[in-house]
């Protein structure tokens, strides 16, 4: 699984819609070889049939699709847009973090989910991750040294 890995990381990127975002986001993981292009748009489908139903706490949005819609290997992208923009959600707008999932099967969507819920359940790594300027600060939120 590559998780947050310095390519699947950018920072203050500009977008002006969910679809934008979540494009920009999923470009991480096509990439690096992680998903098709297929995969990115299935991500945009299902935010516009579905709503922002993967906008699960304040400023944050997990979108993810189907592994059968081009997932080649588990993984986790990650954009901190310059300035957040309204999914839609009735109270977790608006999105400044974007977390784009990947797997290939349940079992690797659940081992995504709970690293990410690790990450995301302390509230200080959230505010954490509104400051840090380079990757470095995610490989310390994430435990790692890449100094």
């Amino acid at each position: 699984m590559k998780f947050l890995e310095e390519p699947l990381v950018a920072f203050d990127l500009e977008a002006s819609s969910p679809e934008e975002a979540i494009r920009k986001t999923g470009k991480l993981l096509v990439g690096n070889q992680l998903v098709e292009d297929e995969y990115v748009e299935a991500m945009v489908r299902s935010y516009q049939k579905n709503g922002p139903y993967f906008v699960v706490a304040p400023n944050i949005a997990l979108p993810h699709a189907r592994p059968e819609d081009g997932v080649k290997e588990a993984a986790v992208a990650f954009v901190r847009l310059k300035r957040p923009i309204s999914f839609g959600h009735s109270s977790n707008d608006p999105v400044r973090f974007v977390f784009a999932l990947a797997a290939a099967s349940s079992g690797e969507h659940l081992q995504v989910l709970q690293k990410l819920m690790q990450l995301l359940g302390n509230r200080e790594n959230i505010a954490r991750l509104a400051n840090v300027s380079d990757y470095k600060g995610i490989d310390q939120l994430l435990g790692g040294d890449a100094s």
